[in-house]
């Protein structure tokens, strides 16, 4: 069965409704610690459930990769899930977290789509097809001067543990740039990079289902996706994603 966009648009607004639902009663969300500071709650658990039983049941053909389920057979063609994608902010009662659904086909990226719940804005793409915002086209800015962007980054809960930990990288950005923005969700950070409300975004030590979608998304936006290093790519480990005109000067302070 051929994947469309309207019955994915209408699974993840459903998945949205689940989330809302105990976003708005979070003195009852029960959460938990998958490891120091990392953070799972009832809410995530409930969203993939939902989200693998509905993606599953209708397009049987693909695999399932959840961050709370993990993978399920047949990866080379696969959903990429991450049920909240900020979930320390959605805990707290803030409103920039949302669910990121990715399909993958042999290692290629076919369709995006971030849901911020809370602000009621749906991003989506198609491989080829461009870039959308609640069903209008978006794009990136068109900021060419470093010193006068907007840039966007986070930092990884288990940072303290980390040699490299982003600290340094971003007081070398800061320094260069006009504002600095930190929102807490990697799927948002990239969908405001394509809607040109940032010129850039990097983050580094994520996984694939953070930033799957987000990084469609960008692309079919017209802007950019590298590593630090100004490699092609969606990689977790190291995601920068910009607007094109202002990748070259970022890089060097990568």
């Amino acid at each position: 069965m051929p994947v469309s966009l309207n019955t994915l648009e209408t699974i993840i607004r459903e998945a949205g409704d689940i989330a809302l639902n105990q976003f708005n009663d979070l003195q009852n969300l029960e959460v938990s610690q998958k490891s120091p500071r990392d953070f799972v709650t009832a809410a995530d658990i409930a969203v993939e459930k939902f989200l693998k039983q509905a993606l599953t049941g209708q397009f049987p053909e693909y695999g399932f990769w959840g961050e709370e389920s993990g993978q399920s057979e047949n990866q080379a063609q696969r959903w990429i899930v991450d049920p909240i994608d900020g979930t320390h902010s959605f805990a707290k009662g803030q409103y920039f977290w949302s669910i990121s659904v990715a399909l993958e086909i042999d290692g290629e990226l076919i369709f995006g789509a971030v849901y911020a719940p809370a602000l009621n804005d749906y991003y989506c793409a198609k491989k080829d097809q461009g870039a959308f915002k609640n069903g209008q086209k978006i794009g990136v800015s068109n900021e060419t001067d470093l010193g006068n962007s907007m840039i966007a980054t986070g930092f990884a809960c288990l940072r303290s543990y980390l040699e490299e930990n982003n600290l340094d990288r971003f007081c070398r950005i800061a320094q260069k740039t006009t504002g600095q923005r930190r929102f807490g969700s990697a799927a948002m950070d990239l969908c405001l990079v394509a809607d040109g409300q940032v010129d850039a975004f990097w983050e580094q030590e994520l996984n694939l289902y953070d930033i799957a979608a987000g990084a469609l998304i960008v692309l079919e936006a017209g802007g950019t996706v590298t590593d630090f290093k100004g490699n092609k790519g969606v990689f977790p480990k190291q995601i920068l994603a910009s607007n094109g005109t202002i990748l070259e000067e970022l890089l060097k302070l990568m």
